[in-house]
């Protein structure tokens, strides 16, 4: 008999419909012996019809009663999903975070998990019945409640998966697995049977948003497998894992996208220590995640410094770095600006052993007359900013070339 744990999202519970569906799907999973722990989110559009709510109110909630508000929306998944198993007969308990304990630090909106108490989970599961957890929210040391950031509820699974000792973390959701590359993007795309976590890592950060980024570090990190499912078909989905027990892998996995991506560069900027501080400083004091950064050869004593921020930050980020230039006396020095580019990335851990790759996707790139303008490498990823227009050929080109339609 398996210990597992299952995780629907938003869309999985969107209706009284796909709720009723999910309990039957929960049904037939214990009529295959298996011991099942539910985590779920809010439905569909809920956390942003309540998000809408408090700005109705003030441009400001408070971040502790944003928690109080928004953790809220999975309360009323749980209370449904329950409902809908006992009418099936199957015995079910729901739990909010506080009442498992799953405990958090006090960072409102964006927490931090610290533990979770299985004794509860696993007293439900060991009488015969089905505990239903509410994904996303936890409860800190002086009794708050808090909430773990967008797309939490995934993260939330992993980290009961992890507290019970589950088999596999199971995430249900509206795609039926990992793909090579978007399917709407590249027709041949093709299921990934398994990621190593290292790759999905990067997938996730890169413009794949299957999982979320922190689950997945989560589950590396104490070693849960997790598994990608649909929740409206049946299908063995795609197992992200260590990799310890795959074949040799090829040189390169997947090709990942992303479109919200804005380049900002500062032109003649004074080539003298603690240049890199003094620019980026008030962008990330600002809480502005800068991505890939590039600094040109020294010619005169003046260098050119480039930078990507999310499109959404382009604006901010700008503002910042005219302010800062100023203040430090970089009269001579102009900034640059395009909120018109994306990042087109190719992951796998076979790069370590193969050379050459790189080559090939800029020979790639090449032959469609596509230009580079930033590139970034790891020893699994190679990143190239370009122009957004291309990106949908960039990516079927690529993939293309290194054949991940096999």
């Amino acid at each position: 008999m398996s210990l597992v744990v299952h995780k629907y999202g938003g869309t999985s519970l969107g209706s009284i419909e796909r709720i009723e569906a999910v309990a039957d799907r929960i049904v037939a999973s214990r009529s295959e012996g298996n011991q099942i722990v539910v985590v779920v989110s809010a439905m569909s559009g809920e956390t942003n019809r309540l998000t809408a709510l408090a700005h109705h109110i003030t441009d400001r909630p408070s971040p502790r009663e944003m928690d109080v508000l928004l953790a809220s929306g999975e309360q009323v998944s749980i209370a449904l999903l329950v409902m809908a198993l006992q009418k099936r007969g199957v015995d079910a308990q729901s739990f909010l975070g506080d009442q498992i304990p799953f405990k958090t630090d006090s960072g409102h909106e964006r927490a931090r998990i610290e533990y979770v108490e299985p004794k509860n989970l696993l007293d439900v599961v060991r009488r015969g019945a089905v505990p239903v957890v509410a994904g996303f929210q936890g409860v800190d040391d002086i009794g708050d409640i808090t909430t773990i950031g967008r797309g939490g509820s995934d993260t939330s699974a992993v980290a009961v998966a992890h507290a019970i000792e589950a088999e596999e973390c199971l995430i249900y959701t509206d795609v039926d697995g990992v793909y090579t590359a978007d399917p709407r993007i590249v027709e041949r795309a093709t299921k990934m049977a398994n990621v190593e976590f290292e790759e999905m890592l990067e997938m996730a950060s890169l413009g794949a948003k299957v999982l979320h980024t922190r689950a997945v570090e989560f589950a590396h990190k104490h070693d849960v497998p997790m598994r990608v499912l649909s929740s409206f078909e049946d299908g063995e989905g795609t197992l992200v894992n260590s990799g310890a027990d795959h074949m040799e892998k090829p040189m390169v996995s997947a090709v990942t996208h992303e479109r919200d991506e804005a380049k900002l560069t500062v032109l003649r900027v004074d080539d003298v220590p603690g240049i890199a501080w003094k620019i980026l400083g008030p962008i990330g004091e600002a809480n502005i995640t800068v991505d890939m950064i590039v600094q040109n050869t020294s010619v005169d004593g003046f260098t050119d410094f480039s930078f990507t921020v999310k499109r959404a930050d382009f604006v901010r980020a700008k503002d910042l770095l005219e302010r800062s230039l100023q203040e430090n006396g970089f009269h001579e020095s102009t900034i640059a600006g395009d909120d018109a580019i994306a990042k087109v990335t190719i992951v796998g851990v076979g790069m370590r052993s193969h050379a050459g790759v790189a080559t090939k996707m800029f020979e790639t790139l090449a032959h469609e007359n596509i230009n580079i303008m930033m590139i970034s490498t790891s020893e699994i990823k190679i990143s190239v900013v370009i122009d957004e227009r291309y990106v949908e050929l960039a990516v079927r080109s690529l993939h293309d070339a290194f054949v991940l339609d096999e």
